[in-house]
C-alpha cells in the first residue's frame, strides 16, 4: 500500500460528525481509509487498511491542543515507531500554507509549500473556487506533489510521489502529509 506513486485522497465535504477518509491507489483500489472524529481539541488521525478499521497503518498524532503551528507525529503503529513529522509553519501559513518535514529525531529535512502567494490570497478570498496545489522538497529537490482537484461536495487530493523520493524520505511520511492536509486544509475550506 505504500509501494505506489500515485494516490488520491477523498473526504466528503458535507458531514455532520467528524470526517472519513478514503485513499486509493493509481488503479482505484482503495489502500487506506481513516475516520476524524469531530470536536476534537487533539487531532488523533488513525488510519487503516481499509474501512474494516482492523489494521491500524499510520496514526497521526497532533502534539498539542490547538495550536496554529501544531505539530504532528508520524507513527507506524505496527512496530511502535516514529516515522517523522509534520509542522505547520504558524504565522507563515497565513497567506501562504507552509509545512516542514521532521525526521524521527525532529530535525527539519523538508518543507511542503503551496504553489503561489498570489494564488493563495486568491484562495482564501474565494474560497474553494481556486484549487490548492503543494510541493514538498527535501533541500531543494522535489519529492511530492500534492493537488486538489475542484469539487464543491468531495475534497480531493492527488498525491504524487515522485521518482528518488524514497531514497531521500519515507513514503509513509509523505503520505502522511497528504492525509493531513485533506484533514487540515480541507475542513478549513470545506
Amino acid at each position: 500500500m505504500f509501494d505506489g506513486n500515485d494516490y488520491l485522497i477523498r473526504r466528503k465535504v458535507f458531514t455532520i460528525l467528524g470526517a472519513k477518509f478514503h485513499v486509493f491507489d493509481a488503479d482505484g483500489d482503495l489502500v487506506l481509509f481513516s475516520e476524524q472524529k469531530a470536536f476534537k481539541l487533539k487531532e488523533d488521525i488513525r488510519v487503516f487498511a481499509d474501512d474494516s478499521k482492523s489494521e491500524e497503518r499510520l496514526l497521526i498524532k497532533a502534539r498539542s491542543i490547538i495550536d496554529f503551528g501544531a505539530a504532528y507525529d508520524v507513527i507506524d503503529p505496527v512496530a511502535s515507531e516514529k516515522i517523522g513529522a509534520l509542522r505547520r509553519r504558524g504565522l507563515k501559513s497565513i497567506f501562504r500554507d507552509s509545512w516542514e518535514l521532521l525526521d524521527n529525531d525532529d530535525l527539519v529535512i523538508g518543507k511542503i509549500r503551496e504553489d503561489s502567494a498570489l494564488l493563495a490570497t486568491i484562495r482564501r478570498l474565494l474560497a474553494n473556487l481556486v484549487p490548492q496545489t503543494f510541493e514538498a522538497k527535501i533541500g531543494e529537490r522535489p519529492v511530492a506533489r500534492y493537488r486538489q482537484r475542484f469539487n464543491p461536495f468531495v475534497f480531493k487530493l492527488e498525491v504524487r510521489i515522485l521518482d528518488g523520493a524514497r531514497d531521500l524520505v519515507d513514503p509513509r511520511l509523505l503520505l502522511a502529509c497528504g492525509i493531513l492536509l485533506v484533514a487540515i486544509e480541507g475542513r478549513q475550506r470545506g
